[in-house]
Order: C-alpha cells, then structure tokens, then sequence
C-alpha cells in the first residue's frame, strides 16, 4: 500500500487524534484530578501528602509506560501494527477515565489506581501516534505537521476544558446538583470525546504494509529488536546524547504540565483561578504551536527549542515567588507560548535524526526517555516540599521550594543539547542504513 506522504486527509486524520485525547491532558491531567483529588478524594490531608500522593500517581503510570514503550514499539515496528496498539491503549485510556465518575468521596487509593491506568493508556497511545507521523509526512513538512498535532490539540483539548469549566461554575445550568457532580460528568465527557474524535485516526492514516506475523512470534521478534535497537542507539551518538538531553528537559515541562494546579493550590490560589490559567494556557498554546513550527523551519529547531528552555527556565524561578493570581495568569500565557512549541519541535527534531523505517521502535524509546523524566519530575517536586516542611518551614515556603528544584532540570539539559549535532546525527544514521 502506498503512503499517502503530505496528504491533507492523512495529515487532517492524524492531528485529529491530538484533538481527541488533549482532553484528557487538559481535563483530567492538568485541571480537574489535581483539584478533585486535593479537595474530594484526599479530603482532610495535609496539603503536602496530597501533592506527594499526586506527584506518586503521575510517577507510577510513567514507570508503567516507561518500561513498555520500547518494547511495544518494536514489537509494532515487526508487522503493521501500529494502529492496532494505538486502538487498545486509547481504549484502555477512554475506559479508566470514564470510570473516575464513580469513585467515592475519600477513596484516594481508587482514584489513583484508575487515574495512573487511564494515564498509562494516554502515554501509551502516543508512542505510536508519534511514530505515525513520518507516514504522513515528508522530512520537509515534519516541523509543520507536527507542530500542526500539538495545536489542534490545544485547540480541541481547550474546547472540552472550557465546557467543563462552564459547567463547573454554573452547574444548574446544565441541570447538575453542585460542582462536585459537574466535575464527576466531566470525566465522562472526557471519555466520549477521546473515543468519537479517534475515528479519523483510522481511517484516514495508512501504514506500511508488512508480513502478518502472530501475536507470539511478533513479541518474540519484537523484544529481540529492542535489544538490538538498544545496542543501536548506543552507537548512535547524536540519537542516545538527544535521548539524555531530552530527558533533562522534557521533565520540567511535564512537570509543570501535571503539578501546576497542585502548586497553586498550595499556596493559597482558588481553584477558579487556576482553571482560568489553564484554559488562558490552551488557547494561547493553539497559534504558537503553529507559530514554533514556522520558527523551526526559518532557524532551526534547535534554536527553537533553546528559546523554549530558556523560557522555561524563567517560569520556574518566577514561578517561587508568585503572590498575585495576575501573576499566575501571566505565567500561564508564557506556558502557553512554549509548551506545544517545545513538545513539537523536540518530536521533529528527533524525527529527523531516527530511521524511518524503525519509527515506532525508536519513539518507543523517545517516549520511554520521556516518561521515566515525569517519573522523576513529580517526585523530586514532592520530595523538595516534604524535605523543607520537615525542616519547619511553612507549608507555603516548602511548596515554593519545590517548584524551584524543577529549574536544575532546564539549566542541565540547556547546556547539555549544545552537543547536540542534527547534521552529524543524520550522517550516523545514513552509515547505519547503508552499513545494513
């Protein structure tokens, strides 16, 4: 079967499919869990064990992924695959999620459990979302079209945000007895909207055709891959040196992604007003996703992602001494002029210096790098604010304390990714081709 490179249908299919499940990164990830579970299900905890029981949650359902993502991704990579792994994750993801409308008040345990499955299902599913990218498109159009994903995803992800806020601040209106039960609901809107909005995925996106093989012989084959594929990326000095920067950086950015509203919540912001930041974050994210796909292709994306480290490199050290909700506003339009560029171009660049024709094995370690950082992240933010309240700091001083720990993460990886050669990584991965 032929692949539809630059296709308008297949590019249209597959940013769809960021706009499906944004929704859950923007409702259930960003929005509605962390505030949900600080005041509902771990309703009269001390307000660092609840962040500490978040930051655990996020861990754990990146250890998951994390440890699998390589794994799957050569197993995909033996067959044409890829969209029958996408389906099981995002249905795994749509059903965990769903089921967070029925969790009890004070069942934090559960609620963890079904959060860090339905978020194994969201991390899961990208891995080879991202790997469908380079059959859709052309090494030219790469920073374009996925810069295109991330702000459709904004886009759709702000959308659905935005409706649950409405319903959530004027709950009668949509015939709920209190916010509580509109926060519930959302849940399950989240869910409806990630399968319905899947579909174009599906139809319209085509892989490479290869032999059939079975279940057991492509695990078989596939997990002797990722062994050779790590042996691969050991000599590939560009791709493993990327992958550690990568790490580095990407950790501060989901960091924020999945702690913001906790961080604000600790230190005194109303849970309205972070809701607003968010959704400020989404719409903003929509055209400077776009707009970091154009920077990319006119300077570089290297370039572009140092600016966005840079960036985010000052949101964190700003972000210790926020006392004004203007502030956190202001924050969060800076987030939102980074966050999908930085997302994007980081997955072009990477793109651009991987075989083609081993893309879902290799972002199964892309997105392996990247979500043992947001196992890394969370915890060390918890850990930072739990270690100063034991010195008898103040709660408001320890949660301070912890955002700034995410700063190390920018500094290291900004300095790190000067080694980082595009021109040098494309020539080792031409050798390689040619070699094999």
């Amino acid at each position: 079967m032929a692949l539809q490179k630059d296709s308008k249908k297949a590019i249209f299919g597959w940013a769809m499919y960021d706009w499906a499940n944004s929704a859950f990164a923007t409702t259930v990830m960003a929005g509605f869990f962390p505030i949900f579970f600080k005041k509902y299900w771990s309703a009269g905890a001390d307000i660092n064990v609840s962040t500490a029981r978040l930051g655990l949650a996020n861990s754990v359902a990146g250890v998951v992924i994390a440890l699998l993502a390589p794994v799957l991704g050569a197993i995909a990579d033996k067959g044409s695959s890829k969209k029958k792994f996408l389906m099981f994750f995002s249905f795994m993801g749509i059903v965990m999620t769903m089921s967070l409308h029925f969790v009890a008040k004070g069942d934090w345990s559960s609620a963890v459990l079904l959060y860090v499955v339905a978020t194994a299902g969201f991390l899961g599913g990208n891995i080879f979302y991202d790997s469908l990218i380079v059959s859709v498109a052309s090494e030219k159009r790469l920073d374009f079209v996925s810069a295109l994903g991330f702000s459709t995803g904004y886009l759709g992800g702000g959308l659905l945000f935005g409706l649950n806020v409405w319903m959530t601040l004027s709950p009668e209106t949509f015939g709920f007895a209190d916010a509580g039960e509109a926060v519930r609901f959302s849940f399950l809107a989240v869910g409806i909207w990630w399968a319905v909005f899947s579909v174009p995925i599906f139809l319209f996106v085509k892989e490479p055709e290869k032999a059939s093989v079975s279940g057991t012989t492509a695990v078989k084959a596939g997990l002797g891959q990722f062994i050779h594929t790590f042996r691969e990326i050991r000599h590939l000095k560009t791709v493993f040196l990327f992958l550690a920067v990568y790490w580095l950086y990407i950790d501060g950015v989901d960091t924020i992604i999945v702690m913001a509203v906790d961080y604000g919540m600790s230190i005194g912001f109303e849970s309205n007003d972070l809701i607003v930041a968010l959704l400020i974050t989404q719409f903003v994210g929509f055209p400077s996703a776009i707009a970091f796909g154009y920077i990319g292709h006119k300077i570089g994306a290297k370039r572009g992602i140092y600016i966005a480290i840079g960036i985010y490199l000052f949101v964190a050290v700003w972000g210790a001494f926020m006392h004004d909700t203007h502030e956190f506003y202001m924050l969060a339009i800076i987030v939102g002029l980074v966050q999908g560029g930085i997302q994007a171009l980081s997955r072009s660049f990477y793109a651009r210096i991987i075989p083609a024709n081993k893309s879902a094995e290799y972002f199964g370690f892309y997105n392996m790098i990247g979500k043992f950082a947001t196992v890394l992240g969370p915890v060390v933010m918890g850990g930072a604010g739990l270690l100063v309240r034991s010195m008898g700091y103040s709660s408001d001083i320890a949660s301070r304390a912890s955002i700034t720990s995410i700063s190390l993460f920018f500094i290291i990886g900004g300095v790190l990714f000067y080694f980082v050669d595009e021109e040098k990584g494309r020539e080792e991965v031409k050798y390689l081709e040619e070699d094999t």
